[in-house]
């Protein structure tokens, strides 16, 4: 009788990898291509507040998916945000584990935040607007993503929510998808030389 429950468990031992690695994820995740990442070294911001920032965004992001059980909506912030982090700082590291979670089709657990929704989005607006006085391309696009997002992480601030309007009525929203899909650069084509046989 031993021997019969031991099979049991062994063979089941065996199978259950196995029935783990066929089964689908409850959710799909498309994960963001950054490519070579949007900004250059000439946006304005030191590589270590980039990282800052790129963390305190993946944190966001992770914390939102965890409360929403990996909701559709949730996912799509989360892709956002998880772009945004990877342009900022490509090595960050909780943006790239939260990223192969939810591509293994985990939910990524909640961390501790160093801050709540309204004072991060207090820091996107400010953050902003300094890059906005910096005047380079870099740093007007990143202004521009820093804005809109502080809206939505804190629609009851006024001021933030305002900016972000301002903005959308001169320059429209922002497209996403130039975030989350960056599109790899063509490949050089190769002109024959007219000298050559």
């Amino acid at each position: 009788m031993i021997r019969f429950g031991q099979v049991v468990i062994l063979s089941l031992a065996i199978s259950l990898p196995a029935l783990r690695a066929d089964e689908k994820p409850a959710f799909q995740w498309q994960p963001p291509k950054v490519g070579a990442g949007l900004f250059t070294d000439e946006l304005g911001m030191l590589d270590r507040e980039r990282e800052e920032y790129a963390t305190n965004l993946a944190t966001y992001a992770i914390n939102r998916v965890a409360d929403a059980k990996a909701s559709v909506a949730s996912l799509a912030e989360a892709r956002r945000l998880l772009a945004v982090s990877l342009h900022l700082s490509p090595r960050n590291k909780k943006a790239l584990v939260a990223n192969y979670q939810l591509s293994r089709g985990m939910v990524p657990e909640k961390v501790e935040s160093d801050y709540s929704a309204e004072v991060l989005a207090r820091l996107l607006y400010t953050r902003a607007q300094m890059l906005r006085q910096q005047g380079g391309a870099d740093d007007q696009l990143l202004a521009r993503m820093f804005v809109e997002l502080a809206a939505e992480f804190d629609p009851r601030n006024e001021d933030v929510v305002y900016a972000s309007e301002i903005q959308r009525l001169d320059h429209g929203r922002i497209d996403w998808n130039d975030v989350t899909d960056v599109k790899p650069a063509p490949e050089p084509v190769e002109t024959p030389d007219p000298e050559l046989p």
